[in-house]
């Protein structure tokens, strides 16, 4: 892996309606939610292993490419900043801040080097996606500011400061009634 850059697995792609996470324990990926009719996400969405962020998940970071990319699919990324977030549900506030990066492999957003290179415009579409995503599930979201990649990198310290491998990795059910209780 080259110097300055991340692992990422994505796991739901551009374009999607699906909302896709990896279970580490279960060692794949589960389906969590179907946005609906007309609403898909804008950029490759995944998570960055061996990390953990506030909410108890691996960090999440959407990814600039101009293809879709396979769900499961490995992405060695550069990180770009971070939108920081707030998000409440029922009077609890939390932050969930959504790092951004650039794949390495992908040649048409390469010279991206900062969030603040991309365009207001898009930058403000992204914050509605999020603001419209978690309104569907009684939550609100509100953008905190958009930051550089060096407060993106402290995130993700921080996030691999806090991980701590599971004890069940990677162990698929053997059984139906296994991948039944894995759904609930």
């Amino acid at each position: 892996m080259a110097a300055n850059t991340i692992p990422v697995i994505v796991e739901t792609p551009r374009g999607s309606r699906s909302k896709v996470e990896f279970d580490l324990e279960l060692g794949c990926l589960k389906l969590t939610k179907v946005l609906p009719a007309g609403f898909t996400f804008p950029l490759n969405f995944g998570a960055i292993p061996g990390t953990l962020a506030d909410d108890g998940d691996p960090l999440d970071i959407l990814l600039f490419m101009s293809d879709p990319v396979p769900s499961g699919t490995l992405v060695e990324a550069r990180p770009i900043g971070v939108m920081e977030a707030e998000q409440v549900e029922r009077e609890k506030s939390a932050r969930n801040d959504r790092l951004f990066g650039v794949a390495l492999h992908g040649s048409e957003h390469r010279a991206i080097d900062s969030v603040a290179a991309i365009e207001r415009r898009t930058r403000k579409e992204l914050e509605r996606f999020f603001q419209d995503y978690n309104e569907q599930e009684g939550k609100t979201f509100r953008c905190l500011g958009w930051f550089g990649p060096k407060r993106a990198w402290r995130l993700i310290e921080r996030g691999r400061r806090k991980y701590r491998p599971p004890k069940r990795a990677g162990r698929l059910p053997k059984t139906y009634r296994g991948f039944t209780k894995a759904l609930q």
